[in-house]
C-alpha cells in the first residue's frame, strides 16, 4: 500500500516525488538548491546526468510505501524503463524549501 504523493509529511519532499512523477525537469530542477549533490548506492553522481538517465529518459515513477523522519526518509517502489522495479530507499537532507543532497539505494 502506497501514501499518497499529497500526504507525505515534508512539503519540499513532496515537490520533489510530485516533479519525479510527473517527468517534470523544471520542477525537479526548482526544489533543489544550487550545487545540491547526491548519491546513488553509496557513489556520489552528479545531479543532472543521474536525473535525466533514471528519471526523465527512462519515466522514472516512486510510490511511497512508507516515511520517517518527518517525511526526510522515505521507502519507494521506485520503477523505470531501465531497470524496472525494485524497493528503494531515499534521504533528504532540506534546508528552508530546497533539497540540498538526496541519496538513494536499494533498500
Amino acid at each position: 500500500m502506497s501514501i499518497q504523493v499529497n500526504r507525505l509529511a515534508d512539503p519540499t519532499v513532496r515537490a520533489f516525488v510530485t516533479a519525479v512523477n510527473a517527468h517534470d525537469k523544471p520542477a525537479f530542477d526548482a526544489v533543489l538548491a544550487p550545487g545540491a549533490t547526491m548519491a546513488d548506492d553509496g557513489t556520489d553522481r552528479d545531479v543532472a546526468d543521474w536525473a535525466d538517465r533514471e528519471i526523465f529518459s527512462s519515466n522514472g515513477h516512486m510510490d511511497v510505501e512508507s516515511e520517517s523522519d518527518g517525511g526526510r526518509a522515505l521507502l519507494v517502489s521506485y520503477r523505470n524503463d531501465t531497470w524496472g522495479e525494485m524497493r528503494t530507499k531515499w534521504r533528504f537532507t532540506v534546508d528552508g524549501e530546497k533539497i540540498t543532497r538526496f541519496e538513494t539505494g536499494q533498500a
